[in-house]
């Protein structure tokens, strides 16, 4: 077993406390529960998880831990430069993700699933559940796990690319199923980030697995939106998922959308909010087929590319970032019009990647360019403003950094 090692990390200077703290903003968010800890994994040679434990109004702050995955990480390759991708090296967003008090983290280098579980009473203390297990796929970047049916499934991108779902226990991860096959024509490591599987995630009532997958407009390469039912197993066992996944899913590029990136199930709906790097985000709703339409859709003016979403519970509106551009986009549920921009360049952050919120407050890393240090922004939702910027000095987090997951 691999258990966490303390790591030290120091603060950033903050904003002044007036700003990060207005009174309307602590009425409003009175109900809100804050999240407890936020993690993301290194994704180098020797891949990591990387914990950030969260005080009881909503900042980072004290030691942070750092457990190995027991794999590897690994980098895509920048189309445009035909160099070593990063920041964003994995084209994905949920390269790590939470259910339960567990916690799954891809290994893009080794082709393997790593699983934690998260000590109640210290949720930067991981210890990994057996071994990482082998995924029939190559380069796999993204996770989703459902506490419903006690399945993880695993997204590929690489030569060998589709999603595949694992049972999981108290005894860690069983084996693999067969690949549900994407035909992406594509290399390992893989060219991106177009024409790469972006994300894999579950409805909220855990009934589907989505994934989001890019096309490459360059190629007439439409993105598109797979569906695949969870259905009741035919012959549970001891040590087996009550529930498995179809092989055989529905395929959807809903009009006016081409390069399919980040997503997140709205609640109380049957929508989903997905960015699309092509032009910002889109509400997509889905019938009783699983076949998706767009709803609405949200036009991001001087983008580089908007690729990852988190909704805040605080605002009930979706915030979308860019790895090129320092800023937070907030963006209607209804129809992905856009309702604020946060500026956070003064932060000296070249941009951002992935993002999860919590209470009044949104989590969002940028992996640095090399150049720059690695760093969490946390930006109160309500008021719209930065309220720590924390660098991750001291740490083993570089551009090739990863992912965010938040326990709440």
């Amino acid at each position: 077993m691999y258990h966490s090692t303390l790591l030290f990390l120091f603060l950033a200077p903050l904003t002044p406390l007036a700003e990060a703290r207005p009174a309307a903003c602590a009425a409003k968010g009175a109900k809100a529960t804050n999240g407890k800890a936020v993690y993301l994994i290194t994704n180098d040679q020797a891949n990591a998880v990387v914990a950030l434990p969260i005080g009881q109004d909503g900042l980072l702050k004290g030691a942070a831990t750092s457990t190995p995955t027991g794999g590897a990480g690994a980098n895509g390759i920048d189309g445009s430069t035909n160099q070593t991708a990063a920041p964003d090296a994995l084209f994905s967003q949920s390269s790590l993700t939470i259910a339960g008090m567990n916690l799954f983290a891809v290994n893009a280098g080794s082709n393997t699933l790593s699983m934690f579980t998260i000590n109640p009473l210290d949720p930067t203390d991981l210890t990994m559940v057996g071994q990482p297990i082998d995924i029939p796929g190559e380069f796999p970047t993204t996770v989703a796990a459902s506490m419903k049916s006690k399945l993880a499934c695993v997204g590929s991108t690489g030569a060998i690319a589709g999603v595949s779902c694992a049972p999981f226990s108290t005894q860690g991860l069983g084996a693999m199923d067969g690949l549900r096959v994407f035909n992406l024509g594509q290399t390992t490591p893989p060219v991106g980030p177009t024409n790469t599987v972006s994300q894999v995630f579950f409805s909220d009532d855990g009934s589907t697995l989505f994934s989001t997958v890019k096309g490459d407009p360059t190629k007439n390469n439409t993105g598109f939106l797979a569906a695949f039912p969870v259905e009741a197993s035919s012959s549970p066992s001891a040590g087996a998922a009550a529930a498995v996944v179809s092989q055989q899913g529905t395929m959807t590029s809903p009009a006016g959308t081409a390069v399919l990136f980040g997503a997140s199930t709205i609640p109380a709906s049957n929508d989903l909010f997905v960015t699309d790097a092509s032009f910002g985000g889109a509400v997509l709703s889905l019938d009783n087929k699983d076949v998706a339409t767009v709803k609405g859709k949200g036009i991001v003016d001087g983008q580089k590319a908007t690729c990852w979403v988190a909704i805040s519970p605080a605002t009930n509106t979706a915030f979308v970032t860019d790895v090129g551009t320092n800023r937070l986009v907030e963006m209607s549920l209804a129809d992905a019009t856009i309702q604020s921009q946060t500026d956070l360049s003064a932060n000296g952050d070249p941009g951002l990647i992935d993002l999860r919120a919590a209470g009044n407050f949104i989590y969002a890393l940028s992996p640095g360019n090399g150049t720059t240090q690695a760093a969490v922004t946390v930006v109160d939702a309500l008021s719209k403003k930065q309220v720590q910027h924390l660098q991750l000095q001291g740490s083993a987090v570089d551009k090739n950094a990863q992912g965010m997951a938040l326990l709440e």
